[in-house]
C-alpha cells in the first residue's frame, strides 16, 4: 500500500504557539507556525536563515553557539552552505526535524531553554536591513500551464479558433525556460527588444522595437528538492518529497515578441529576459494544513492517466493560497497613492497538483536535481477580478485600466512596479505568507 509523501499536521503547526520575537505573535506573514528559508546578506557574507516576524535567523551563527545540536552532520552542513540546494537535497524527514528544532528554539521557554533564547536573540536581523538573494542555484527551470483559466483566456487572443488545445486536459504542458535570468524579488526589469510583426497590406512583416506590450505573469515557484537519476521517473505517489518548498514567481513577458515568435517552438525572447522569484522558500512542512483536492473537474473531463493519478494526491496535493497583484506607477508613488489591485487569485484553480507537474517532468526519465525551479504556470480565476495578467485584464489591450492617479494602462510602461502577494488562512491554523515577489519597469536610457 502507498503511503502519502505529502507532510503531516503536527505540533509545530498549533494556531497557539507563540514566540519570543514578539514581532511574529499575530504576524501577518512569518509566525512562528511559517519558519521559511531564505539567503541573506548583511555585508559580512552570505548566509542561510528563517524568517520570524520581522527578523531573520542567522542559521550558521545559531550552529556556532551550539543551539542546534540535535541535527545530523547532513543537515548541519547544509545549513553552512551558500545557497539552499544542499538544505533542498536533504530528505523530507531531514528537512521536518529541523523545522521541529526551529520551533522548539524560538518558542518561550525557561531555565537552560531560556538560556538558549537569551543568546538567540543576539542573532536576529532586522529584515529591512538584510539583502535577500535568490535562494538556490538555480540549475534547470521548466515552466508549465496548469491555470486553465489563464490558458483559456489568453488562448483566445492567439487562437481564437481553439483556445484551449486537446492536450491541454490530459497532459501537465510545459516549456524549458532560461534559469540564467531569474533573479530576486527587487531587481529591476530592463525592457526587452526584439522582432515584433507589424501589420501591412501585403501581410505581417517583422520589424525590430522595444516591446509595446510588456507584461507579468502571477505564478508560484516550486522549488525541486531531492532529485532523481536520468532515465528514471519521480511516481507521483512519491513526488511531494522531492519538492522543498513554494514561493511567488512573476513570468515577465513581451506579449508582442512573443506572438511573432511563438510558433511552431513556443516561447523564446519574449520570456527570456527576466523572470522574478520571491526570496523565502515556504516549506512543504508548513503548508500542510493548506492541502486540498486537485481543481474539480466535470463529469465529461478526462482522468489522468495511470502514472499522474495518485488518489491520495487527487484528494489534497491541490494548494490553497490566496494571491493578489498590485501596480504602482512613478506617478502614483509621487502623489502618495496607494497601489492599484489589479487582480485576486486562488491556487485552487490550478488544474493540475505541484506532484503530477514533477511527474511529467521526469516521466520520460529527465534528472531533476535540488534547486530547480518549477513555474506552476499564470493562475487565473474564472471571474474578471482575478485574472493573473494584463493580456487578460485588458483583453489584450482592448480595454485600458484606469488609475486614480488619472493613468490609464494596457500593458506596463517604465517605471510601472508590480507587487506579487501570496498568503495561507485555514480557520483553527494561524495565517502564513509567502511574502512578496517586486520588479520595476527600468526606464530607458535617453
Amino acid at each position: 500500500m502507498q503511503t502519502s509523501s505529502l507532510p503531516p499536521i503536527d505540533a509545530t503547526h498549533g494556531a497557539a504557539l507563540q514566540s519570543w520575537v514578539m514581532s511574529a505573535n499575530g504576524h501577518a506573514q512569518f509566525p512562528i507556525q511559517n519558519l521559511p528559508m531564505g539567503v541573506f546578506d548583511t555585508g559580512a557574507g552570505t548566509r542561510i536563515g528563517v524568517a520570524i516576524g520581522n527578523e531573520v535567523l542567522d542559521l550558521p551563527a545559531v550552529l556556532d553557539a551550539g543551539l542546534l545540536a540535535s541535527l545530523d552532520a547532513a543537515t548541519t552542513a547544509a545549513l553552512r552552505a551558500p545557497t539552499l540546494n544542499d538544505w533542498m537535497a536533504l530528505c523530507a524527514a531531514q528537512r521536518g526535524l529541523l523545522r521541529t528544532a526551529l520551533s522548539d528554539l524560538l518558542q518561550p521557554q525557561t531555565g537552560a531553554g531560556g538560556q538558549a533564547s537569551a543568546i538567540a536573540r543576539r542573532l536576529l536581523h532586522p529584515q529591512d536591513r538584510c539583502r535577500m538573494l535568490l535562494p538556490a542555484d538555480v540549475g534547470d527551470y521548466s515552466d508549465f500551464y496548469a491555470g486553465i483559466h489563464h490558458a483559456t483566456n489568453a488562448g483566445k487572443f492567439f487562437r481564437p479558433d481553439m483556445p484551449l488545445l486537446p492536450n491541454y486536459k490530459h497532459i501537465p504542458i510545459a516549456y524549458h525556460g532560461r534559469s540564467s535570468s531569474i533573479r530576486p524579488s527587487g531587481t529591476a526589469v530592463r525592457r526587452p527588444s526584439g522582432q515584433i510583426s507589424r501589420a501591412t497590406p501585403g501581410g505581417a512583416v517583422p520589424e525590430y522595437s522595444a516591446s509595446q506590450r510588456l507584461d507579468y505573469e502571477l505564478e508560484l515557484a516550486i522549488w525541486v528538492g531531492a532529485g532523481n537519476e536520468l532515465g528514471e521517473q519521480i511516481p507521483v505517489a512519491e513526488a511531494s518529497a522531492h519538492i522543498a518548498g513554494f514561493g511567488l514567481f512573476n513570468d515577465w513577458s513581451a506579449r508582442d515578441l512573443q506572438a511573432w515568435e511563438y510558433q511552431p517552438l513556443g516561447p523564446f525572447t519574449g520570456k527570456n529576459f527576466m523572470s522574478s522569484v520571491s526570496p523565502w522558500v515556504v516549506t512543504q512542512e508548513a503548508l500542510a494544513p493548506f492541502r486540498g483536492p486537485v481543481m474539480e473537474r466535470a463529469a465529461t473531463d478526462p482522468k489522468p492517466l495511470a502514472y499522474l493519478c495518485d488518489e491520495h494526491d487527487l484528494r489534497h496535493g491541490g494548494l490553497r493560497i490566496q494571491l493578489e497583484v498590485l501596480l504602482s506607477t512613478t506617478r502614483m508613488r509621487e502623489q502618495g497613492l496607494d497601489a492599484h489591485r489589479l487582480s485576486i487569485g486562488d491556487s485552487r484553480y490550478l488544474w493540475w497538483t505541484p506532484a503530477q507537474m514533477l511527474t511529467q517532468q521526469t516521466v520520460g526519465g529527465c534528472n531533476a536535481r535540488p534547486g530547480d525551479l518549477l513555474g506552476s504556470g499564470t493562475i487565473s480565476t474564472p471571474t474578471p477580478d482575478g485574472c493573473g495578467a494584463l493580456l487578460e485584464i485588458t483583453e489584450g489591450g482592448k480595454n485600458p485600466i484606469h488609475l486614480a492617479s488619472g493613468e490609464s494602462r494596457t500593458f506596463l510602461l517604465d517605471g510601472d512596479e508590480i507587487t506579487l502577494r501570496g498568503w495561507c488562512e485555514r480557520e483553527g491554523f494561524a495565517r502564513i505568507g509567502l511574502g512578496e515577489c517586486r520588479g520595476r519597469v527600468q526606464d530607458r536610457p535617453t
